[in-house]
């Protein structure tokens, strides 16, 4: 589920969205878009959808595509807007995901604090478009995993395919299944 509401960035599908949902003119289900390798429920990109929706039923809509589809798995906006509260409060577990820069470290580290003060727990750190987490390993209280730049992940992102089908022997996709084995672990009981 894309849940940026202002800056959508999970590719766009015919049908309705999640501004849709939000805006109460679709069904959450209704929405999920099952035609490429993996089920999506995307968000508009229109600044009218944006305002139409409402970020307080992202609960229910969350809850109604987890009972039909299971697990659910939130891409949530940077920052801490309205939105980013909404996705987090609705969320059993945060996975942060940021680059080793100073800015986007402090960002992410006040959306640790937002998680925490919503009770979405933190499970772990993707630090993008590094070789390690060097300084970084501690600072989150939660484990962190290092994404370094690939051309495995330029590819997929160009073919729309899952890394791990695309380049499943790579660093990336190692990585990306120690990362989802995290996960799992962390919000197994939940």
């Amino acid at each position: 589920m894309d849940a940026d509401l202002g800056m959508a960035d999970l590719p766009e599908r015919r049908g309705p969205d999640l501004h849709d949902v939000l805006a109460g003119r679709a069904a959450a289900v209704e929405a999920v878009d099952e035609s490429g390798p993996v089920d999506l429920l995307p968000c508009g990109r229109t600044l009218a959808g944006a305002r139409a929706s409402d970020p307080r039923a992202l609960r229910a809509a969350l809850s109604a595509v987890e009972a039909e589809y299971g697990r659910v798995v939130v891409d949530c906006p940077a920052g801490l807007g309205r939105d980013s509260g909404a996705a987090l409060a609705a969320a059993d577990a945060c996975l942060l995901v940021t680059t080793a820069e100073r800015a986007a470290v402090a960002d992410a580290l006040r959306t640790r604090e937002l998680a925490r003060a919503l009770d979405a727990g933190l499970v772990g750190v993707v630090v993008d478009f590094a070789e390690e987490t060097g300084p970084l390993r501690g600072r989150f209280g939660a484990p962190a995993t290092a994404l370094p730049e690939s051309e495995a992940v330029r590819r997929a992102t160009r073919h729309g395919l899952p890394v791990g089908e695309v380049a499943p022997e790579s660093v990336v996709a190692e990585r990306l299944e120690e990362v989802a084995a995290l996960v799992q672990r962390s919000t197994r009981s939940v």
